[in-house]
């Protein structure tokens, strides 16, 4: 910006120089000997090299600045990486766990539905015996008060004769 300005102040200075020229010649019209007395030049170089230098401390400055914004921040991520790793780890732990959990409650529950099965089939094979034998009994009932009601017709037969026979003697 330095140098562009510098440049911008001497195109300023040679414009200035030639219209004084110009105005000066209108004037004498005639032969004219210039001397210039300027002072003397700018040394660019030197300034470029000042500049330069400037640049090379503030890059490197910006560079240490970056490294140790880096370094910090790769730190911190490793913290969190390793307290994230750790987490996972535990939560790793605790599904294996619910899932050793869950198998055994799985084989559990087809072991009680399998003896739910079992004492239900007992269950029907049972109430299906005692039907038969409930069904028997009653047969058997059934059998014995047909008998009964023989034996008790039997007797009031029975009876009647021997009252007729006691009514005749």
């Amino acid at each position: 910006m330095q140098v562009e300005r510098l440049k911008e102040e001497l195109a300023y200075l040679k414009k200035n120089h030639e219209e004084e020229i110009s105005a000066l010649r209108s004037q004498v019209g005639g032969q004219v000997s210039v001397e210039v007395d300027s002072a003397p030049g700018i040394d660019l170089a030197k300034i470029l090299s000042d500049m330069r230098s400037q640049y090379e401390v503030m890059a490197e400055k910006n560079q240490k600045d970056a490294e140790a914004w880096f370094t910090t921040q790769t730190e911190e991520l490793n913290r969190e990486v390793a307290g994230h790793t750790e987490q996972l780890q535990m939560s790793k732990t605790e599904v294996t766990d619910l899932r050793h959990t869950l198998q055994g409650l799985e084989i559990e529950l087809q072991s009680q539905l399998s003896m739910k099965t079992a004492l239900e089939g007992t269950l029907r094979e049972t109430e299906a015996r005692y039907a038969v034998q409930l069904s028997q009994i009653q047969g058997v009932i059934s059998s014995i008060e047909v008998q009964l009601s023989d034996v008790c017709a039997d007797t009031e037969r029975q009876n009647q004769e021997y009252q007729l026979l006691m009514d005749i003697k």
